[in-house]
């Protein structure tokens, strides 16, 4: 502000001294012009006298270099002049000035040589003769005379423009003295000039307000805080420049940061290639979305431009934990392309066999066979649907009413079922333990026996055997199903009780297996809170083991 101030003195005093500069020389040039037209005037009265007297004589003696005398005939015939020869000189009847001194016996003019850039003076006076006595001279002398002044004006200009340097300087720093003091945290409170009570009122007026509005920018601050602070979800808010501005502790955690990123540019922090190339297509497009893996888990980040009166001020980031969701996307639809190809099989074989009978291809005493044939393929496919849809309801989590339940009776009910098969096979099945109650959906332990010993019956070797036993382990229901078959290879363990996962398929096919009772066995383990326990060695055998956990009154042990 001072600056501003000093500057405008100054320029003020430099406008002022250049203007009377300006004033003043023409002021001066105007006085020696009447003064050079004056003396142009009285020097022609002595040549007109001296001329009329002495004639050319005068002319050829006079000597004056200043002045230029040229005698006209009344014809515009040069008879002579003083600084050319008047012979060879064109006629000067056409002259301004000579034919105003013929008119009016004296005229003036003045003109100007664009090739010598200077004005010339003419002043002509008629003789008694008629003839035209004319005097000129180059107004170059009268600037001659001005800018012989020059250098006191400038030396004047020079001390003005100097001590209007200190001056303003001084002028400028009174002037900011009492602002420089002011306490804009109290305007009201200062002693200043009075032209500036309206803005001070105004201030204080915006102070009051400034500080309302912090008031509620802070509540909401913390506000935001405290419910971002709250969330599962990553969440970080940028500026236009990707400055983060804010960020929750589930973001911090994600990103591998600290508080500290907060004035930070986010692609310093966050280097993921994906991650900044969805920021940039968002402040571009509005919107962008983008995944990403981190220590074992999948994150689907959503990325929003924030925009205020029609401009770009910012972005939000949000980061979701989709592990659990992707998951079960990649399972639904490994199950879904599992259950086509599962159902498509025993379908193919059941169309094939029909069109053979159908065109008379099958031989009488084969048709028997390819009925039969037809029959297992359907049984099959009855029982792929059975157990999808009992997944399906698993998967659902419907409601199913829980009840006191004697593991022993439910392992005695299945058992009995399986006998044929087991005999088929020459395997001695064993039931061993006794009476343990326990609260839970009885259809869903049936399910649970049925599947592990038809597992155990089905890749178990001819001869073999089968052990069931029900016990009490301090307040756990325990179910253990032992068989002496080929076992499970420790590569294959991690993965048995996914859908339509079989260790050797072949060997599933051949049994008739549909690959889901392990899986079923798995979600009705979970929906009753369980836990399974698997030991296995390839051709020693499997154990799998169940075990509920139950408060002491709703397991007894008999």
């Amino acid at each position: 502000m001072t600056k501003k101030i000093f500057k405008s003195i100054m320029v003020v005093a430099g406008a002022v001294l250049i203007a009377s500069l300006v004033i003043i020389m023409g002021c001066l040039y105007r006085y020696f012009s009447n003064v050079q037209e004056k003396q142009l005037e009285d020097e022609l009265s002595l040549a007109v006298i001296a001329v009329e007297w002495d004639g050319r004589d005068y002319l050829e003696e006079l000597q004056s270099k200043e002045y230029r005398l040229t005698w006209v005939a009344e014809n515009g015939e040069v008879i002579y002049d003083t600084q050319s020869d008047g012979e060879g000189m064109e006629n000067h009847a056409d002259r301004e000035e000579i034919q105003e001194a013929l008119r009016n016996k004296e005229g003036k003019s003045s003109r100007y040589s664009t090739t010598l850039l200077e004005k010339t003076l003419y002043c002509a006076r008629r003789l008694n003769d008629g003839s035209v006595l004319r005097i000129s001279v180059r107004s170059v002398t009268i600037w001659v005379l001005v800018l012989g002044m020059i250098q006191p004006i400038l030396i004047v200009v020079v001390v003005a423009l100097i001590l209007s340097g200190i001056l303003a300087s001084h002028i400028s720093k009174h002037i900011m003295e009492p602002l420089n003091s002011l306490d804009l945290e109290k305007p009201l409170e200062n002693n200043t000039y009075e032209e500036l009570a309206p803005l001070l009122n105004r201030i204080n007026k915006q102070h009051r307000q400034i500080d309302m509005q912090l008031s509620e920018l802070q509540r909401k601050n913390d506000e935001f805080t405290q419910i971002t602070y709250g969330m599962t979800e990553g969440l970080v808010l940028l500026n236009e420049k990707n400055i983060i501005l804010n960020i929750n502790p589930a973001a911090l955690k994600l990103f591998h940061t600290s508080h500290f990123c907060k004035g930070k540019d986010f692609l310093t922090v966050e280097r993921n290639h994906d991650v900044s190339r969805a920021i940039q297509d968002a402040f571009l497009s509005g919107h962008s979305e983008t995944r990403m893996e981190r220590e074992g888990k999948e994150y689907q980040i959503h990325i929003n431009r924030i925009e205020s009166n029609g401009s770009v001020i910012g972005a939000v980031i949000l980061a979701f934990d989709i592990t659990e969701a992707a998951f079960a996307e990649r399972n639904r639809r490994e199950f879904t392309a599992n259950v086509s190809h599962e159902l498509k099989t025993p379908l193919q074989s059941i169309m094939g066999s029909a069109e053979l009978m159908e065109n008379g291809l099958v031989k009488p005493e084969d048709m028997t066979r390819f009925v039969g044939h037809i029959r297992t393929e359907a049984g099959r496919l009855v029982t792929l649907i059975d157990d999808i849809i009992r997944l399906s309801r698993l998967d659902e989590k419907c409601d199913m009413p829980f009840e006191n339940v004697d593991l022993y009776e439910v392992a005695s009910d299945v058992m009995a079922g399986l006998a044929d098969i087991a005999a088929a096979k020459d395997i001695e099945v064993t039931l061993t333990g006794g009476t343990v109650s326990v609260k839970s959906v009885r259809r869903l332990l049936a399910e649970i026996i049925f599947n592990l010993c038809d597992n155990a019956i089905k890749y178990n070797k001819n001869g073999g055997t089968v052990e069931v036993a029900i016990s009490r382990q301090e307040n756990n229901a325990v179910i253990a199903v032992k068989d002496s078959g080929i076992g499970i290879p420790p590569e294959h363990q991690a993965r048995i009780f996914e859908r339509f996962y079989r260790v050797d398929k072949s060997r599933s096919k051949e049994s008739g297996g549909t690959g889901l009772g392990l899986s079923i066995v798995k979600h009705a383990v979970q929906y009753l809170n369980g836990k399974i326990d698997l030991q296995s060695s390839p051709r020693q055998g499997t154990m799998i083991q169940i075990s509920f956990q139950e408060d002491k009154n709703d397991v007894v042990n008999v």
